[in-house]
């Protein structure tokens, strides 16, 4: 039997002031969801439970509420260069209607933050951050690009809406725009759903195909209950942990942070040292020197073996039982079984079916070492 998961969200900062609401703050509490506060925000936990939202996102159709995410749009004759500035990806190889995926680094390499950038239009990019970090996205955009265009938070204005699952692009297709079946991933394009003008973007964080929808803050809930009511199940943080961990996707705060490279973390794809219009960005300075030197650590995928989960934090010990790396991720694979997780630990004992030893509360587990996600959906 599966074991119930217990996921554990990146803790919120200190403050002093109450966790910010959502605009679908109100929505949660009808419906009864375990609230919780997370990077600063009340946001939903699980409402049914979250091996029952785990499973109805693998099996049908889940909504998820992502507006705590941030929206920073850069805007002008200049926005492309810009944004090439401070990504590491390429966005001249964007067209208007599509997105990428990428990192912000600051000038050592390390990870200010991992996005998606949209373009809009030639002078309009959006890029979607990580919650805990729109304040610090913003300032760093400030200071690396601000005097080439205007660079403005809009995240106040906008609802985010993920719906997930194979039911999902269906059921937005049908309350929405027929042509969106057609958007290919990391497509988006406007329309209307429900009488609520949105943007629908073909992205997602579970593994599961599906959109995102653009939804102006004071309509959300119109979109909400029309998603509801088309047969779609509210989904907390709960599963979309144990959602993106089988699909082996890094969340900041845990698999990424300042401390980590994109090369450590596998993320060298998004990496485009030399890009197409020869633009330089923060961190590409050190970033050419990193993977000029090799990596020294890199970050495994693993399976338990045997009984037991490995929580973030735990200890991954050598032969001699020297503590060499730490876990970043771990938990239950609702769908892939068992208990899977993901670590740094030395380049050289990263070997494909390898396995390293995870020290737990003074318990000590096996993981064998896997490539690719724990999950993958059948397309």
């Amino acid at each position: 039997m599966t074991p119930t998961p217990t996921p554990t969200p990146t803790p919120a900062p200190t403050q002093t002031t109450a966790p910010r609401q959502t605009a679908l703050f109100a929505a949660h509490v009808a419906r009864g969801a375990k609230l919780v506060d997370f990077g600063g925000w009340h946001m939903p936990l699980q409402y049914v439970g979250i091996l029952a939202e785990h499973r109805a996102v693998r099996e049908a159709a889940g909504i998820f509420d992502v507006s705590h995410m941030g929206e920073i749009d850069f805007r002008g004759p200049r926005a492309l260069e810009a944004v090439q500035g401070v990504i590491t990806n390429d966005a001249t190889r964007l067209a208007d209607g599509r997105a990428l995926y990428t990192a912000v680094c600051y000038p050592d390499g390390g990870i200010v933050d991992d996005c998606i950038v949209y373009r809009r239009s030639a002078q309009d990019f959006r890029l979607v951050v990580n919650a805990s970090n729109t304040a610090k996205d913003l300032a760093f955009f400030h200071e690396h690009a601000g005097q080439l265009c205007d660079i403005a938070d809009r995240s106040e204005q906008w609802a985010l809406i993920a719906v997930q699952g194979p039911d999902a692009p269906g059921i937005v297709a049908e309350l929405g725009e027929a042509s969106w079946l057609d958007l290919p991933s990391f497509a988006f394009a406007s329309g209307m759903l429900a009488g609520v003008p949105v943007e629908a973007a073909r992205t997602g964080y579970t593994g599961e195909d599906g959109f995102e929808l653009f939804v102006p803050a004071h309509r959300s809930e119109s979109v909400w209950n029309a998603l509801l009511d088309a047969g779609t199940q509210p989904i907390g943080l709960g599963a979309r942990d144990t959602l993106r961990l089988e699909a082996r996707l890094c969340l900041y705060g845990h698999d990424i942070d300042e401390t980590t490279t994109a090369f450590e973390a596998g993320l060298g794809w998004v990496v485009k040292l030399d890009k197409l219009d020869k633009t330089s960005f923060t961190g590409q300075e050190a970033l050419a020197a990193l993977k000029q030197q090799g990596r020294k650590r890199k970050l495994v995928g693993f399976r338990v073996e045997g009984r037991g989960i490995a929580r973030p934090h735990a200890e991954i010990l050598d032969a001699d039982d020297r503590v060499v790396g730490q876990v970043t991720s771990g938990g239950p694979a609702p769908t892939a079984g068992g208990a899977v997780g993901m670590a740094y630990i030395p380049a050289h004992l990263a070997g494909p079916g390898d396995t390293i030893q995870i020290r737990q509360r003074g318990k000590v587990l096996t993981g064998r070492l896997v490539q690719g996600p724990f999950y993958k959906r059948d397309r």
